[in-house]
């Protein structure tokens, strides 16, 4: 493997570290719909205010959300609408790891 090669891998495991939560990913789903504030979204993961600007700084970091200032508010938006569909392919191979279960079950 080429150092050019490791360098894409390790950036394409950076953002998949930084999806790998169930709370950013749901901050993601919302996202997905509009802009939010921070204080639009701690009701939805009962969470409060830090955690959840804790969780958005990671998606920040990873370059998947992108965020304004509007006076003391902080709206956070998807920058890369695209990474959400990759959920269909997820989905898929959750399905397919449900049948082989159940058959294994029968």
């Amino acid at each position: 493997m080429t150092e050019q090669e490791q360098l894409k891998l390790t950036a394409r495991a950076a953002v998949l570290k930084a999806l790998a939560h169930p709370t950013r990913l749901w901050l993601l789903e919302q996202l997905q719909q509009q802009e939010h504030c921070v204080c639009d979204l701690t009701d939805g993961v009962n969470a409060d205010i830090s955690t959840i600007s804790k969780h958005l700084s990671v998606l920040k970091n990873a370059g998947i959300v992108s965020s304004r200032r509007d006076g003391k508010q902080i709206y956070y938006r998807l920058e890369t609408p695209c990474l959400l569909k990759m959920f269909s392919c997820v989905e898929a191979v959750i399905e397919k790891n449900a049948k082989a279960h159940a058959a294994l079950i029968d």
